[in-house]
Parts: C-alpha cells; structure tokens; sequence
C-alpha cells in the first residue's frame, strides 16, 4: 500500500510548525527528532554487537545510550540509591545505572514451552532472575550488562523471540487476547492480522521513526483494553457483511489521558494489516514532532475528531472507501482470564495472578515444567499482568492449578491479589518519584488480612494501580482506586512517598476517568488504612448491584477522603 499523501490535511489553529512532515515541516525541532533524522535508529544494533559489547558502558556516546537503544528494547535502569525526591532535579547521566532494563518484545501470541524456557534462561543467567509481566504482554528483565547483550539477543532469536522496537518511537508489541482462537465466544481469531502486521512492519524504516510510541491492540473480545490504546480493533459483527472489526483510535493515558474514538466503520479480518499501516502511516505524517508532550496520536486525533480522521485515512492512504459499521459491544466488568475456562475445543485454559506482575526466572522455568507435566504447551500473558495456560486437559485443571498455586501463581486469588497492578516504579524506573512493585506487594497482602471478612461481599474485585510518576503505564486514571506517586507531607510536615488518589476510573461499558479529591494526598504510610476505610463504606453504603465506580460518581468528597 501506498502512503505518499495526496493533499494536506488542514494545519491547527494558528497554522503553527508542529512539525508535521505532510505540511512540509521536515526541520527537526527537539534532539529526538535530530537523532532520528540523522540516522536509522535500527541501525545501532551493529554498533551494540560490534563496538559496545566489546568496548563496555563507558563507550556508549548519549544519542545511542539514551535514544537509538530503545528501538531495540533497551533502557538503562535508574541507579540504586536515588530518592524519589530527586528523579526531577538530577540530569539522565546522573541517574543512569551501567545495566539496562531489556524489554522482550510479544505480539498478543501465546508462547511455547521452549520459548518460556529461553526467557527463564536468561533471565537467570543474565538478569539477576528478574523477570516481569507487563500490562503490554511483554517480559521485562534488569540488571543487563552492555557486554552480554548479544548473548541475549542471539538466544532469544533461537526461540523466535526478539527485542526489536520494543520500546521507542515505533509501533510496540501489539496487545492481542490471550485466548485468541481458543475462546468460545470467539467468531473471528485475529492473530493472522497480529503476525502479517508484525511480519511487514515491525523493524521495518518506513515506520520506524514515528513522532512517539503508537500502540496497538487486536481482539475479537474486549479484553486488550482498546479505549486507551493509539489504534484498535475490536470484534463486532456485522448486519450485512457478517464477522470483522470497530475501528478505534487515538486512546492513551499518562499526563493527559484520551479514550479512543470509533471511526464508525467496519474492518474485515483480511484488511485489518492495511488499515493499520494507513492510521500509523497518518501518525508519521501528520503527527505533532515539535514537543515531546504533545507527539502522541491522541492529540492529533482530539484536534480533528473521528470524521476529519477517516477523511484523511480514506483519501489520501487507503484511496478507497470503508464499510460503515456497528459499535462493539464493551462490557460491565474487566475480562482478566483468571480461573479455569472451557475452550471451543473442549479442554480448558487456567488463568492465573502473579502478584502485580512480578516474577522470576525460576518462576517461569517452574511453569514451564508445569505445564508439561500436566499438558496443554502454550502460555499467554494478558494485559492486566495476568499468565495463561492454554490448551488445557479438563482431567488435569486441577492438577496444574495446585503446582501452579506453589509457584505464587494462583488461579483462585484474593480479589485484591486479582485487581492490584503496579509498574515498574523507583526500584529501576529512572521517572519514578515512589516505590511500586514492593509496596503493592505490601498492601496486597495487608488488605488480604484487613478486608476478610468484606471480600465476599464485593461482587467483583476493586482493582487498585499504583503508578511511580504521572505518567500512568499502571492506568491510574482507569482503575477504581489510582495512586499516582509524589512526594506529600506528613501530619508532622515531613516530605515523604505517598500519592495523589484517583478514584472511579473504569474501562469498559461505562469508561470514565477517575475523580480527583482536592488536595488530597495519602501518605505510604497511610495506605493501607485509607483503602480500608474507602471500601468498607462503598460496601455499607452501595445500593443494589452498584459498582465501585458507580458509588464514587454518587457519594460526595467525605465519603471519599
């Protein structure tokens, strides 16, 4: 397909230089895009094989440690003993540690049992044993030493793994459900579209310098969190044509979150790889270059709004026409996979929690030996850090979920254990101001204790999301109790960790981004106690079936403090 612009679409108010290549703005106007149009960022992979492994960190110029290695799933990690109160004040050489964080790249396929061994190889022998699951579906490792990067790559390779445009300005892992294929209210398996997409574009130049990071998701069910992702697909059928996809585009959280918005047209499974080059291809085009804040799609969505994109998408990308089409249907509850569930096939798939996403190589070696102990052979990852088993025996469910429950893999989890994510956080996260994974471990484990006796009666789980820095990769703005991480004071006046409380959030049927209290903060400290005390007057006071998020819409700022 082609993507050379025809005409240009209509600038902003103001006619200003956003930098938007199709209105002839070619000049870089920030460093990333000096870096990016000075070369491929591809292309430091030969240099990090043939100069940096051998030569060590010291060697690494900023422009390649700071920005090309991000194209292939690099970045370096923060330095141990930084404070939170200091992540704004200090410069990137400052906060650099010498290893790297390494992201493997998984594109909404599930994975074999070799595949999940080569990534438990690794990450013990390289990563110190760190490896976690993603809300992207990817694996994410630490500690990487520069010099054992080939290494890593070569063996991950060997396993049909890479790391290529796992993080950058590109196009990153495509979310695609855990249970595509294998689901019984599935009419259509989209992986098709997920692997011929990955097969022509990923890691290709046409698309490898876009304004910022574009993501993806492809599902038949609404499972891959498609309001908040730059494009998505999602199954509806069709009055006249039958089975394909709704089209929606620009989501994203972070500083400022946008739900997408539907193009109102209908996608056939065959075209969906097209389709998606031309929204990508009108993100490189048009997207905003001149400030990093603003080079998301969202923003270049928000200014035209749905009709003025498919115009665009249309005319001058696909020269063709789409199917008008029906809404898919979202639903009331998050779909999170965890539990045994029946197959089209007749066996089972096991869904099951490891905590706020963290586990070990030793872990996925475990589950690896587990799951073929006890049949089925592929493994899946969702998008709420959750693992799954798929292709289950119905004769060995149980079998399987009593080893994986001595693993810390439970697939009957506290709803707590089931709703709590967290990303990364100060521990490697060079942006995070607060601790993460250890303190949602922490509550977790303190809620499980405290809330006892309230669990049975919740209905659903009240998911929590602790996110280290504003920028929301825990979606604190969508979950019914979002802790974004800042430096509060204390009742003594001490500046302390704790954070800003978003509550209400929800994706799904009835999406709304989280209420904010006024100036109100809670201390790590206070944690605990302030969830507490949320929830067990959301349970008293409820009314009927009213969900967690509802009675955050209803009750006043009291009720909430």
């Amino acid at each position: 397909m082609t993507t050379t612009t025809t005409r240009a679409a209509r600038p902003r108010a103001g006619g200003d230089n956003e930098g938007q290549w199709a209105l002839g703005h070619r000049e870089p106007l920030n460093h990333n895009e000096e870096f990016k149009a000075t070369e491929d960022p591809l292309a430091v992979r030969e240099r990090i094989e043939q100069t940096y492994a051998r030569e060590g960190f010291a060697s690494i110029p900023s422009d390649d440690l700071r920005g090309r290695f991000r194209w292939w799933g690099l970045y370096t990690q923060r330095r141990p003993g930084i404070d939170g109160g200091r992540t704004a004040t200090l410069e990137p050489h400052e906060l650099d540690d010498e290893y790297f964080m390494m992201r493997i790249r998984v594109d909404g396929q599930a994975l074999t049992v070799r595949q999940l061994r080569a990534i438990a190889d690794v990450s013990e022998r390289y990563g110190r044993g760190t490896a976690d699951v993603t809300d992207r579906q990817n694996i994410q490792l630490h500690w990487v030493r520069i010099e054992d990067v080939p290494a890593i790559w070569s063996a991950l390779e060997e396993a049909g793994l890479s790391t290529t445009e796992a993080c950058g300005d590109v196009p990153r892992a495509i979310l695609g459900s855990p249970v595509a294929g294998i689901a019984a209210a599935e009419l259509v398996d989209p992986t098709p579209a997920i692997l011929e997409i990955k097969r022509r574009y990923i890691g290709n130049p046409e698309l490898s310098n876009l304004p910022r990071k574009f993501k993806t998701a492809i599902s038949w069910q609404w499972d891959t969190v498609p309001e908040i992702n730059d494009v998505s697909f999602v199954g509806v059928v069709h009055p006249e044509h039958g089975p394909g996809f709704d089209l929606l585009v620009g989501g994203g959280l972070s500083t400022s979150a946008h739900f997408a918005q539907r193009l109102g047209a209908w996608v056939p499974l065959e075209e969906i790889p097209e389709v998606w080059e031309g929204v990508c291809a009108i993100f490189r085009d048009y997207g905003y270059r001149r400030l990093r804040n603003r080079a998301r799609l969202k923003y270049l969505m928000a200014d035209w709004g749905a009709a003025r994109f498919r115009e665009v998408l249309e005319g001058e990308y696909l020269h063709r026409s789409l199917v008008d089409g029906p809404a898919a249907e979202a639903p009331r509850a998050p779909i999170d996979h965890v539990g045994i569930h029946e197959q089209k096939d007749g066996r089972v798939y096991v869904g099951v929690t490891p905590i706020v996403g963290r586990v070990r190589g030793t872990t996925l070696r475990g589950l690896a030996d587990a799951v073929e102990r006890h049949g089925g052979g592929r493994i899946a990852f969702t998008p709420l850090q959750k693992v799954v088993v798929l292709d289950v025996d119905p004769a060995q469910a149980e079998a399987l979920v009593t080893d994986l429950d001595a693993l810390g893999l439970p697939a009957r989890p506290s709803a707590w254990r089931r709703g709590t994510m967290a990303c990364t956080g100060i521990e490697f996260c060079k942006l995070a101001i607060v601790d993460t994974k250890d303190r949602a471990t922490a509550l977790v484990e303190d809620l499980e204790t405290r809330l006892a006796d309230v669990e049975p009666q919740l209905g659903q789980p009240v998911g929590i999301s602790l996110n280290g820095c504003p920028n929301s990769c825990a979606r604190i703005q969508t979950s019914d109790i979002g802790l974004k991480g800042q430096i509060v004071r204390d009742a003594d006046g001490n500046r302390v960790p704790g954070y800003q409380v978003h509550l209400g959030g929800q994706l799904g049927a009835e999406a709304g981004f989280g209420r904010k209290i006024r100036g109100h903060k809670v201390t790590e400290a206070e944690l605990g106690d302030y969830v507490e005390r949320v929830v067990r007057r959301y349970v008293a006071d409820r009314q009927g079936d009213e969900t967690f998020a509802q009675w955050t819409i209803r009750v006043d700022d009291e009720a909430l403090s």
